[in-house]
């Protein structure tokens, strides 16, 4: 079945862009990014800037929003049953211009490798701005939080913890 992705949550402050693949099940039944609670994506942010776990919809854009984060996913839309990214087929992918065009975006985080993949493949004059990371899914064995961290604070270079 043919399912559709969310629109971008960015402003004019957005700084650092997290690209996703595609929704999960659970996200697209929430209507936002990162719905499954398993998914370690809201958990690790709430970390790493040492605030509360965001709950609703409307905490976690506020809290994004707040830390000057855009969030997008690669694919617009797809056919896929399930949530697994081998399962997305016939894929059209967004656009990641249309954001940098409307907020200064300095880094480009992509959540997993389809992710990664993807925006490289529509995006390669864009490259030096990406960095792949380990998907936060909790289907992903080789998550590593510190690789999370570590991209987070060189893509705010240091300003981050000022941000009120």
């Amino acid at each position: 079945m043919r399912a559709e992705g969310f629109a971008p949550v960015y402003d004019g402050e957005s700084r650092v862009l997290i690209l996703g693949s595609f929704p999960s099940v659970k996200s697209r039944a929430e209507g936002f990014y990162y719905g499954n609670p398993q998914n370690r994506f809201w958990r690790m942010l709430a970390a790493f800037f040492g605030e509360q776990l965001p709950q609703t919809v409307g905490e976690k854009q506020a809290f994004v929003l707040k830390h000057r984060i855009a969030l997008w996913d690669m694919v617009a839309s797809c056919e896929i049953v399930g949530s697994m990214d081998v399962a997305i087929k016939g894929e059209r992918v967004v656009d990641v211009k249309s954001i940098l065009c409307h907020a200064p975006i300095r880094k480009i985080l992509c959540n997993g490798a389809k992710s990664y993949e993807l925006f490289s493949a529509a995006h390669p004059a864009l490259l030096s701005m990406a960095v792949k990371l380990p998907s936060t899914s909790p289907a992903n064995p080789r998550y590593r939080e510190e690789a999370w961290h570590a991209a987070l604070s060189e893509a705010f270079g240091g300003e981050i913890r000022e941000n009120p």
